[in-house]
């Protein structure tokens, strides 16, 4: 029977299975149905290494399907830069090797049992690592792959998107162990059936009968949320900015009421760099200014590009030269909060690699980004997680600037600084009509789980919405469409998660168990040199 089962582990080639785990990762993807696939996505890669495979066959096999994840589910952002594209697909399919290499090294050192648990604890470091570096692209945490069924993840507002990270690794090995108990016994016994099921069915049954769904039953003020459909290309023309203000201004008329507290405009809906310590009397927002005049009860939220200039002796790591003199600026993806007297400004700090910011570590790369259509200085961002809030008006904006939403745990922490809101604002439409779009809306579901916060969305092209805090969709404007819609949106300031109070507590374990298993295992390898013995090899 053992020899029965070493020459089926060796009869597939790891060209398949690597291309089948590639394959299963992106048809689990959203905005694909076949969610339920991801629990089985591993165990192919898992299975090639069972075969005994060299290490850098491994690696190579390992690349090859992460790749082909990354390429196949996010290949639209070739829409915005080439490049860049080529750029993310490749080194994030690197840096996604990583916790497969220590996976192999420590099982064989260690054993099975260790190199199972050190893969769940690698990848779940990886995860975080890569949520919080200069390089930051999570688009997909394994955690976001059930945005698309909020029913089944309510209790992500206790263990945010790791926790979903975390189950998916669990069944996938779990499944791996019920096979390879089947080949050896040639039965399952009903203790490993039961285990398996219950470590499926558990989280789904805590989602649908132990969390805390939230009902809305008192009315509140409504919001009104615009979406003005300007091909992103050419909204930066010179002679169309006019045109577009009194456009926003013409939608957001036709939805508000009386009852309207606040009305909320895309990124960089205001197409025209303003100085910012001139934003209160530039001449252009004159039709903002004369806008809230007429409706004094509402506040604006607006995206625009900001700057402001800098002498030599005040400049930060985030000045650019502006002329010849010793002038300098720092410029700015912002978002600011209008009303009848002041404008309050928030600075986006989560800024996309390669098209808004380039990583410290490769700035030697700056002509070769700028000659492509990337950035050399980028943005300027900021470190504080600043709350919105308008005098006349119960709403606590945590404003989000398009790639920001996909960051749970920065999200929360505006909710802790005393957001009751999150208002994300972004420009999707440098992707045009392709799944990207899609999945950023529906990871938008995640962050209104995690806080408890309803979620209002403007985005420029679509799709813009608004979220309860269960993560369902109220009401959306699709795709490609001019138009505006409004919401009573209720305020609820008492209601605080335990992620939202404690952050990503699994990923931090993770961290710890994951340094605790590289030490064991550079003292396995200490010790067999030093003693002559050879560690265990598993398979």
């Amino acid at each position: 029977m053992l020899e029965f089962n070493t020459r089926l582990l060796k009869r597939i080639h790891p060209g398949i299975l690597s291309l089948l785990s590639g394959i299963l990762l992106f048809a689990a993807w959203p905005i694909s149905p076949l969610t339920f696939l991801i629990f089985i996505a591993f165990i192919p890669l898992l299975w090639m290494e069972m075969q005994g495979i060299k290490r850098r066959n491994f690696f190579l096999w390992i690349y090859f399907a992460m790749l082909f994840w990354n390429v196949s589910t996010t290949w639209w952002i070739i829409n915005s830069t080439l490049p860049g594209a080529i750029g993310a697909f490749l080194a994030n399919s690197l840096l996604m090797c990583i916790p497969w290499i220590g996976y192999y090294n420590v099982k064989r050192r260690l054993g099975v049992a260790a190199g199972y648990f050190s893969f769940i604890f690698f990848w779940l470091t990886f995860e975080y690592i890569h949520l919080n570096w200069e390089l930051s692209w999570p688009w997909l945490t394994l955690g976001n792959v059930f945005s698309t069924h909020p029913n089944w993840i309510q209790w992500y507002e206790y263990t945010g998107t790791s926790g979903g990270s975390l189950w998916v690794l669990g069944i996938n090995f779990l499944l791996l162990m019920l096979i390879q108990k089947k080949l050896r016994e040639k039965r399952w016994s009903v203790r490993t059936i039961s285990f398996l099921l219950g470590t499926l069915l558990l989280p789904l049954a805590v989602s649908y009968f132990g969390s805390e769904f939230i009902f809305d039953k008192r009315g509140a003020g409504n919001v009104v949320v615009v979406q003005p459909n300007i091909d992103p290309y050419k909204k930066f023309q010179a002679g169309e900015e006019r045109w577009q203000i009194q456009n926003l201004i013409d939608l957001s008329n036709s939805k508000i009421d009386k009852y309207t507290t606040l009305v909320v405009w895309p990124e960089t809906a205001i197409p025209l760099p303003i100085e910012e310590d001139s934003v209160k009397r530039h001449p252009f927002l004159q039709p903002v200014r004369d806008f809230l005049k007429q409706h004094p009860q509402i506040v604006l939220l607006s995206g625009i590009e900001g700057f402001r200039f800098f002498d030599k002796d005040h400049q930060t790591k985030y000045t650019q030269r502006y002329s010849v003199n010793d002038l300098y600026y720092e410029a700015y993806n912002t978002a600011a909060l209008f009303d009848s007297t002041r404008v309050q400004l928030y600075h986006k700090s989560r800024l996309v690699p390669g098209v808004e910011t380039l990583p410290s570590f490769l700035k030697f790369l700056d002509s070769w980004f700028e000659q492509f259509g990337g950035t050399t200085g980028g943005y300027a961002r900021q470190n504080e997680r600043t709350v919105l809030v308008a005098d006349n008006s119960q709403n606590k904006i945590a404003p989000a600037i398009c790639y920001e939403s996909i960051y749970g745990e920065f999200m929360s922490k505006f909710i802790k600084n005393g957001a009751n809101v999150i208002c994300v604002i972004t420009n999707d439409g440098w992707w045009g009509k392709t799944p990207g779009y899609l999945q950023h809306q529906s990871y938008a579901r995640l962050r209104a789980i995690e806080t408890r916060c309803w979620v209002i969305r403007s985005a420029n092209t679509g799709i813009s919405c608004f979220i309860d805090r269960n993560g369902k969709d109220i009401q959306s404007l699709p795709w490609d469409v001019a138009g505006a819609l409004k919401q009573a949106v209720p305020i609820n300031d008492a209601h605080s998660t335990f992620f939202v109070r404690h952050g990503d507590l699994i990923s931090k374990i993770a961290i710890a168990l994951a340094i605790m298993m590289i030490i064991w295992d550079i003292f396995a390898v200490v010790k067999s040199r030093t003693y002559g013995k050879k560690p265990a090899v598993s398979k």
